[in-house]
């Protein structure tokens, strides 16, 4: 009888178990590119996630799988974050607190330092991602929205300095600086930015790039 619960309970615990391993290669990935880049080996990858190559080759065939999926995986994870400040926005709260909540988060899972890093792979598969992407980007337009029309953040302000400012605020810092204090000057950094903000700053003077001109810009480069 203990023999047939375990047969029978054996499928399940090796879903859960890929589960894991999937989910442990894709972290293992972002950082691994985040510190060496797309061209990064993919046997650190494997070493850093606890798993042998030959798993993470049956995960992921080859270099441009993987890193489709970590570009997707991060853009769900903006998706969701900027989805979720929205939400929790309280009646007492203002739109540039919900943005603010979203920019600390994705601070937390780097999602602005590994995008960047994997955009511009020959190999990566756009089609994949490019739905995701649209939703990431109209959830933040959505946040940014909001903040200018209740005012408390001058439209001045736009979609192209929210996301530039992230990226450069998540790239890793030169030189031996521990990641646990990288991290927290990044977070300590937007917090004084988001502080000269909320203190009523002279307006500047010229508006942001939008998103399509920031667009624009990376199509140029790539042409």
């Amino acid at each position: 009888m203990f023999a047939r619960v375990a047969r029978m309970s054996r499928p399940d615990r090796l879903r859960a178990d890929a589960r894991r391993n999937h989910d442990a290669i894709l972290a293992a990935a972002r950082d691994v590119v985040i510190e060496r880049g797309a061209g990064a080996p993919l046997d650190e990858i494997a070493r850093r996630a606890g798993v042998g190559i030959g798993t993470l080759y049956r995960r992921f065939a080859d270099r441009g799988t993987l890193l489709t999926a970590v570009v997707r995986a991060a853009l769900e994870q903006s998706r969701d974050s900027a989805e979720r400040a929205s939400a929790e926005a309280g009646p007492d709260g203002t739109g540039l607190d919900a943005l603010a909540r979203y920019m600390h988060d994705v601070l937390d899972v780097r999602v602005s330092a590994v995008i960047p890093q994997v955009l511009d792979v020959d190999d990566l598969d756009r089609a994949a991602i490019a739905e995701v992407r649209e939703q990431s980007a109209a959830a933040v337009e959505r946040l940014i929205g909001a903040a200018h029309d209740d005012g408390s953040l001058p439209r001045e302000v736009s979609f192209g300095d929210v996301g530039t400012l992230l990226v450069r605020l998540s790239r890793p810092l030169p030189g031996p600086v521990p990641a646990e204090v990288d991290a927290e000057l990044a977070h300590r950094h937007l917090d004084l930015v988001l502080a000269g903000l909320r203190a009523g700053a002279e307006p500047l003077d010229e508006k942001g790039l939008s998103r399509a001109e920031l667009s624009g810009l990376r199509d140029d480069e790539q042409s």
